[in-house]
């Protein structure tokens, strides 16, 4: 938690030395991460309905309590090959801010881990790679028993051009 101190007229925020949770799970034999936060559910993979002419990382849509939501298959988005469907895949249900509008997304992945306590010393800054590689979708590297583990600005991963159609979709069905 960060608190707000005013002296003389000025307002200064002092960061939270406070450890984040983040929920950790497997893509492709690498360890990733989320802040709990922007997390709304982990359901079981199942029950996908595929929805033609859709970029391939778009899976397809969900009927979730009655509200349709679009699944993203997180390897295909990151370039990789569309994921092996096995026991331990599941659904993560995130909410998204595009264009000041909450929206529901679906993101598949290989398994879910756990949720762990990262503390700010133990966050460093995403890498730079280059103004020619995209890194915006990271928002760190954390430290967690001497590996590092890929915290990723979800906003960041699923915005762009091709995911435009996620709105259409899910207003059309």
């Amino acid at each position: 938690m960060s608190t707000a101190l005013t002296t003389g007229g000025q307002t200064a925020v002092a960061v939270s030395q406070d450890p984040a949770q983040y929920l950790t799970f497997n893509l492709g034999g690498d360890t990733f991460a989320l802040g709990i936060l922007g997390i709304k559910e982990i359901i079981e993979y199942g029950g996908l309905t595929s929805v033609p002419m859709m970029p391939e990382c778009i899976r397809g849509v969900i009927n979730l309590r009655g509200a349709v939501v679009p699944v993203i298959d997180l390897a295909s988005r990151f370039g990789r090959s569309l994921a092996t469907i096995g026991r331990r895949s599941c659904i993560v249900i995130v909410e998204l801010r595009q264009d000041g509008d909450l929206q529901t997304v679906g993101v598949l992945v290989d398994a879910v881990n756990a949720v762990i306590d990262i503390a700010p010393a133990d966050i460093e800054p995403a890498p730079s790679f280059g103004s020619r590689i995209r890194g915006d979708f990271i928002a760190g590297m954390g430290k967690v028993a001497g590996k590092f583990v890929i915290l990723l600005n979800i906003d960041s991963v699923l915005s762009g051009v091709e995911l435009g159609a996620l709105g259409a979709t899910a207003g059309a069905a």
